[in-house]
């Protein structure tokens, strides 16, 4: 299968936040990378200002924030989170950091409408300007294993397939913040970027995200 050459943009051009907030915002980029212990591998790929989807497996509530704080500030800038809004709005501290520091694009998980569906939702916010981190599983696991991915991810490059889809393993954030625990444990992680996918033309949705979950478990198997 042929793989497209990545194309190369002029630098975008983005709204500079406060310098409280980008002051703020890498602050917890060094707190998230001192608590998670993260080491970061980019195999085949590098940091880029384009325009991407990063798509990862999801074990812990804190995946989005290593993930995000993984990234070389400049392309953090340019990245936004999707996360689920009930979390997120519990309380004013997380919703505070969610809107004001990481920008993230919080889903409404109880009001899923089929003229307002999360992809459309996500087209509309990232306009032809911001990456997404995306975690296609649809919810965490208990394990390591990697689940099956939903759809959703499917339908996103069907409607913009000139995104350019990054596959990120994050390995070990399930013990640094287990399920129902509050504060994290200080242990060691890592985060892989692998090389980059694309949805190719008339690709079915099963083979597609088949493809890209399996991108995500050589990942794994690369350690």
């Amino acid at each position: 299968m042929l793989q497209r050459l990545p194309s190369i943009s002029p630098p975008i051009q983005v709204e500079t936040p406060p310098v409280h907030i980008r002051i703020m915002g890498a602050g917890l980029a060094l707190l998230a990378k001192f608590l998670s212990g993260a080491s970061v591998r980019w195999i085949d790929s590098q940091p880029d200002t384009c325009q991407r989807v990063y798509f990862a497996n999801h074990t812990s509530h804190l995946d989005a924030i290593v993930l995000w704080s993984a990234l070389p500030a400049e392309v953090r800038a340019l990245t936004r989170p999707v996360a689920a809004k009930d979390y997120w709005t519990a309380g004013r501290v997380r919703h505070y950091l969610a809107t004001r520091v990481f920008n993230a694009l919080l889903i409404d998980r109880t009001e899923i409408k089929v003229h307002q569906s999360p992809v459309d939702v996500m087209i509309r916010e990232i306009g032809h300007r911001y990456s997404l981190i995306v975690f296609p599983e649809g919810g965490r696991t208990t394990g390591e294993g990697v689940s099956e991915f939903k759809s959703g991810l499917y339908y996103l490059c069907k409607k913009r397939p000139d995104l350019e889809l990054i596959p990120v393993y994050i390995d070990n954030m399930n013990r640094i913040l287990p399920r129902g625990e509050v504060l994290p444990v200080p242990l060691l992680s890592s985060i892989s970027f692998g090389p980059p996918i694309w949805l190719e033309a008339g690709e079915p949705k099963a083979d597609f995200l088949r493809r890209a979950r399996e991108a995500v478990l050589r990942l794994k198997e690369s350690y």
